[in-house]
């Protein structure tokens, strides 16, 4: 049996790439950001579920009834939530205390089963405790299945076939390097696998925050959801899984993040303005080739109101004076952005 239509991603899904001028220390550069907010469920995790289920169902049929259950900071849960009842299956969702307000609403809105897990794993997060709740819910439910997103190579090769084409074909030849927040590593390896071979002189560079173990560093405490991880990437192990790694503070992330807001009225969310920040820092140091810079921005701000964009929630987390300060530092650096056209060279190839 075929896997439903629905498993599969939308022809017309393919997500917009956004260019702007960005104005830092005197210097005026041209950057772009891949919105994957545009995506069925806002989220770059539309293409790993697609891949995950389709994995999934090809082992074994998933047959009416069946049920999901998948550890997630909110994303990946959003698109399983909307793939899985076009085939009439139910969805698990293992989530923490730090994912949104909004995704846990949207969640249950769309039928899913939320189990919270509390205890922090030791290691700056929850992944490790979610993970030991799925474990525990197979163990009780035998029929239930599991699409790992963290070690299942379905997920990867999804973005190998999807995203990877997809930055090439809107970027064109001008593209200098690609900017991709970890957090599994699925996403980074399959754009890199596609890069290696198709565009073998782009950068290809891991966007990681302070605390945490996905690239590698030391574990501690991480603000952002869907960015970082208590544990390194199953799947960023071999030496050309990237060309490098940026680290950026997540309260840096965040000032930057309301920057962009305030410039284009755009709002990003947090994984997103890690890796603008990540570029930022590049771009300081002189570490971006001549050509277009991407972004990979794997969801939009609209479900980070309650905490990113809060003053109430960052007061509560006791950083809002740092992310004010950094705001203002930024500005005195003369950060800016703005929208424009892209340049003839910068047009997908013919």
């Amino acid at each position: 049996m075929k896997p439903p239509r629905a498993v599969h991603l939308r022809a017309a899904g393919e997500t917009p790439l956004l260019h702007l001028a960005v104005a830092h220390r005197g210097r005026v550069r041209p950057v772009a950001l891949k919105l994957e907010e545009h995506g069925p469920s806002g989220s770059v995790k539309d293409r790993s579920a697609a891949g995950l289920l389709r994995a999934l169902h090809q082992e074994r049929p998933l047959t009416p009834g069946t049920v999901v259950v998948e550890s997630t900071s909110g994303n990946l849960g959003l698109a399983l939530a909307r793939l899985l009842p076009a085939l009439d299956c139910s969805f698990l969702a293992v989530i923490d205390p730090k994912t949104p307000p909004a995704t846990r609403r949207i969640l249950t809105d769309n039928g899913a089963q939320v189990l919270m897990v509390d205890k922090p794993d030791g290691q700056g997060g929850f992944l490790l405790s979610r993970l030991e709740a799925v474990w525990d819910t197979l163990a009780r439910h035998p029929g239930h299945r599991w699409p790992n997103q963290y070690e299942n190579w379905a997920a990867p090769a999804e973005h190998r076939r999807s995203t990877g084409p997809e930055l090439i074909a809107q970027a064109g030849d001008s593209l200098a390097a690609v900017y991709v927040p970890v957090s599994t590593g699925g996403t980074l390896a399959g754009i890199a696998s596609h890069l290696r071979e198709h565009g073998p002189d782009v950068d290809v560079v891991a966007v990681d925050v302070h605390g945490s173990l996905a690239v590698a560093g030391t574990a501690g405490r991480r603000l952002i959801p869907g960015i970082g991880s208590s544990r390194p990437s199953h799947f960023l192990k071999s030496a050309d899984s990237y060309d490098r790694l940026v680290r950026v503070d997540d309260v840096e992330a965040i000032a930057v993040c309301r920057i962009v807001a305030e410039d284009l009225g755009l709002r990003l969310g947090g994984s997103s303005g890690c890796a603008v920040r990540a570029l930022l820092t590049d771009l300081e140091r002189d570490r971006v080739a001549r050509g277009l810079p991407v972004c990979l921005a794997a969801d939009g701000g609209a479900k980070y109101r309650d905490t990113l964009y809060s003053l109430a929630w960052t007061t509560e987390q006791g950083v809002e004076k740092d992310i004010m300060a950094a705001m203002e530092q930024l500005r005195r650096e003369g950060l800016y952005f703005a929208r424009r056209e892209p340049h003839h060279l910068e047009q997908p190839r013919q």
